[in-house]
């Protein structure tokens, strides 16, 4: 039987218009300190995107949101964040930003499989089927 590991969780989200503060969820990014684990989901919604703004680069936003797994893996393509510990980099990748990619507060539970954990949530917020 697993013993329970603690966890923090986020969701990302593109504000495509900081100034009026809609957002759509973009990616859930999931550390287990205990169990030595840091990953990310992203996916682009470009319909959902244009129907906020209609001349969002979405190209842009697809750059953006697609280095956030990266830096969570320690993909070394992913520049000088990416050496940094799984602590470090999970809170440089939560901290509050007023840029078009934000991240929500972060989260705590408890989970078995930090892995299965990040699907459940990708599916919750991200409608990953």
């Amino acid at each position: 039987m697993l013993v329970p590991s603690s966890f923090d969780y986020a969701v990302v989200r593109v504000v495509p218009r900081v100034e009026r503060g809609e957002f759509i969820n973009a990616g859930v990014i999931v550390f287990c300190l205990e169990q030595r684990f840091l990953a990310a989901r992203v996916q682009v919604n470009e319909a959902r995107l244009k129907a906020l703004w209609p001349e969002l680069d979405v190209e842009l936003v697809r750059k953006h949101l697609e280095a956030i797994p990266k830096i969570a893996a320690g993909d070394a393509s992913a520049g000088p964040i990416a050496r940094l510990t799984q602590r470090e980099r999970f809170h440089w990748l939560v901290s509050p930003r007023s840029t078009m990619i934000q991240v929500s507060p972060a989260h705590s539970g408890l989970c078995g499989e930090p892995g299965a954990t990040l699907e459940e949530l990708s599916r919750r917020f991200l409608d990953v089927g």
